[in-house]
């Protein structure tokens, strides 16, 4: 088997912990040779891990796309607004790409890349991980086989946690649409994409509610303070207090914030970073909770709804079939037989790598892809990816429109008309 060789452009949690690993765990299928990242610590960890030389390690993207082509394709982890340019850059110094999800907080963007793709005659496959796993690609292949007939509707639960939504999206790197993306979007772009993906039909009409209901000064409890470890009177009966979630349950997500997990080092850190602020009193904006409603072309419909406020982080779906329903959540998938009232229970395995094995799923089969490529796309390609964003982006229109549909064809036709007067030569269809 061919070795492929890879450069990482953000060597954050998702780049370096998630998906790299695959090649200290299979060397003989990738290796990294150069790494981009702006952090010294980071940047100096990966190298070490990976055995990288320090002539190949940069402190920025354009450092390193500056460089004669390295490898055979680039991994792309920086933030969700910093994916546009170095994914561009990359295409056109001949890698293949592979993209953390979202594409970009930016239609316009998401649509320019997939052509800029196509034009490079280069792979570019988003980080939808949720295809490559053995959960959702069971459900799949009950679908493809008709086992439950024609979907007529789907409903999709994804349940955040009251803790993942404090840490990711109130305190955290992905609170803000304005430095990152709505939350239809950094969150659920996954749901999106397994919805379309399922569905394999054409999205006609959108529309959502949702808001910022709770985590908002409007609701601060009286004695609060603008940190935790600040005398708050009210910490300790505060379900969001950070030294409680970090010191215990959460002590391996105190990973995204110090190295040094000792107790002393991560009171001192919530002393000083955003991961230690008062969840009413921080400086985020994006929705607590959300609900979509989507019609697609051949008349089938489908819910989803995302919510914060949860126990546990966990997706739970129901597939309504004219001949059968499928049932599933927490590895275990349901078929209920229509005719024959059967119920068939298929335990999916516990998975060791993240995302119940998406992580290194996809890794594996965008290796393999890459080695034997001759044209086409990917399972989750920029084509694939643009359909579901575009999902996500007519939703965030509806929920800020008052619940108001948006038509999925007049919405491209609008980006289109925008982005041909801006001279992008944009030119893509949304069809299935």
């Amino acid at each position: 088997m061919q070795q492929m060789k890879a450069i990482l452009i953000g060597a954050g949690a998702r780049g370096a912990r998630s998906y790299a690993p695959y090649a200290l765990d299979f060397p003989h299928e990738l290796k990294f040779v150069a790494v981009a990242e702006p952090d010294p610590e980071r940047l100096e960890i990966f190298a070490r891990e990976h055995s990288i030389p320090q002539e190949n390690c940069y402190s920025s993207w354009e450092e390193i796309l500056d460089q004669p082509k390295l490898a055979d394709f680039a991994l792309i982890c920086t933030q969700d607004r910093m994916h546009f340019e170095p994914t561009l850059q990359a295409l056109s110094k001949d890698y293949h790409v592979l993209l953390e999800k979202p594409m970009s907080p930016e239609p316009a963007e998401c649509v320019r890349m997939e052509q800029a793709a196509k034009e490079a005659g280069k792979l570019l496959t988003i980080c939808h991980v949720l295809r490559y796993t053995p959960f959702w690609q069971t459900i799949k292949r009950l679908i493809t086989e008709k086992r439950i007939g024609e979907i007529v509707s789907i409903q999709l639960n994804e349940n955040v946690g009251y803790w993942h939504i404090a840490h990711s999206f109130v305190r955290g790197n992905w609170n803000n649409s304005d430095k990152s993306s709505p939350m239809i979007l950094a969150k659920s772009c996954h749901d999106m994409d397994a919805i379309s993906w399922l569905m394999d039909q054409p999205c006609t009409h959108v529309s959502s509610y949702g808001s910022l209901m709770h985590f908002h000064k409007g609701n601060a409890p009286e004695g609060s303070t603008s940190r935790c470890l600040d005398g708050c009177a009210v910490e300790s009966q505060c379900p969001y207090s950070a030294p409680r979630f970090y010191l215990g349950e959460g002590l391996g997500w105190a990973g995204h914030f110090t190295k040094e997990k000792t107790r002393e080092n991560i009171i001192k850190c919530l002393q000083e970073n955003d991961y230690g602020r008062c969840v009413y009193q921080s400086d985020n904006n994006v929705v607590d909770h959300q609900v979509v409603n989507m019609n697609f072309a051949n008349g089938a419909t489908a819910i989803f709804s995302m919510s914060g406020f949860t126990r546990h982080q966990e997706r739970r779906i129901q597939i309504m079939g004219t001949r059968g329903e499928i049932r599933g959540e927490e590895g275990r998938i349901k078929l209920m037989d229509f005719l024959t009232h059967e119920e068939t229970e298929i335990k999916i395995a516990e998975q060791t790598s993240g995302h119940g094995g998406g992580d290194s799923g996809i890794m594996k089969r965008f290796l393999n892809e890459v080695r034997n490529y001759n044209g086409g796309d990917s399972l989750t390609s920029a084509s694939a990816s643009v359909r579901s964003h575009l999902m996500a982006f007519a939703a965030e229109q509806s929920r800020l429109n008052h619940g108001q549909s948006i038509s999925l064809h007049d919405y491209y036709q609008l980006l289109l008309n925008d982005t041909q007067q801006k001279g992008s030569g944009v030119h893509v269809a949304l069809g299935n």
